[in-house]
């Protein structure tokens, strides 16, 4: 007997993820266009994507945790989160840039950079699943969230 595995994405998620993803890569590629970094110095446009983008997907995992799998929720995780932040934010960007400063004689600036977007995507995104943990508390008891 043949058993099918079950897929990764769900078939109607597929059109929320293109869609997000299609947004979100718009909006950092216009960024990029607009303020793109010149050689030799900091990737300022980038490394500030990442970090927003990590900061966005820990306010929408927090936001989305007592919301469970199903339903709403997870059309919300599969548009914004994987689609609309997977687009936005860029690892390939980040690994291309930091490989032609190390390449052009900036590896101090590489890895300052390396460094910086590893600590603080990490720091952003534990700040925003503090923050939408917090948002979805506040729901859940009925609350109007303050800031």
């Amino acid at each position: 007997m043949v058993r099918s595995r079950p897929s990764l994405v769900p078939r109607s998620a597929i059109p929320l993820v293109f869609v997000g993803g299609a947004l979100g890569t718009a909006a950092r590629a216009l960024l990029e266009a607009a303020y793109g970094s010149s050689a030799g110095a900091w990737p300022w446009t980038t490394w500030g994507i990442n970090v927003l983008g990590s900061f966005l997907l820990g306010v929408l995992a927090g936001a989305l945790t007592g919301r469970g799998g199903s339903g709403l929720a997870r059309q919300v995780r599969w548009s914004l989160g994987t689609g609309l932040v997977g687009g936005f934010t860029t690892y390939s960007t980040f690994v291309l840039e930091v490989h032609q400063l190390t390449t052009a004689g900036h590896a101090a600036t590489a890895a300052g950079y390396t460094a910086a977007s590893l600590v603080l995507g990490v720091a952003a995104a534990a700040l925003g699943l503090t923050a939408g943990r917090r948002l979805d508390d506040g729901r859940s008891r009925g609350e109007e969230v303050r800031s």
